[in-house]
């Protein structure tokens, strides 16, 4: 469960912020710097959560990743972009907020969550 929460909250919430599709996500310096960010940054909270997950997990996910295809967005970043809901409290704010716990600092995560949030709220009338 966790491997699959690290690929789809790094993904959803870069691909929101920078409104980029998989292709041009992973084929940016600065974009592909942040995925990798996010992704470790959700391997020290799991890891502090004393979740087994496989040494080279950074390495899987970016290969997944490189796999998609390149013209595909995630639910999370597409809904954000039409103004709609998103899982936006579930995926990058969970990161954050289950970082505070443990005390392992999610600074991209937090950058996600506090650039997207503002929309979210909008799409939520709030």
């Amino acid at each position: 469960m966790w491997e699959k929460f690290i690929f789809i909250a790094s993904i959803s919430g870069v691909g929101a912020v920078t409104r980029l599709r998989v292709g041009d996500l992973r084929a940016g310096a600065e974009s592909r710097a942040q995925l990798v960010s996010a992704i470790r940054e959700m391997v020290a909270v799991a890891r502090a959560y004393k979740t087994a997950l496989p040494g080279e997990i950074v390495e899987r996910t970016l290969g997944y990743v490189d796999s998609l295809p390149g013209d595909g967005t995630s639910s999370m970043q597409r809904d954000i972009m039409d103004g709609l809901p998103s899982e936006l409290e579930a995926q990058n704010g969970a990161v954050v907020r289950l970082g505070r716990v443990v005390g392992i600092l999610t600074p991209t995560h937090e950058a996600i969550y506090a650039a997207l949030l503002p929309l979210e709220n909008r799409a939520r009338g709030l």
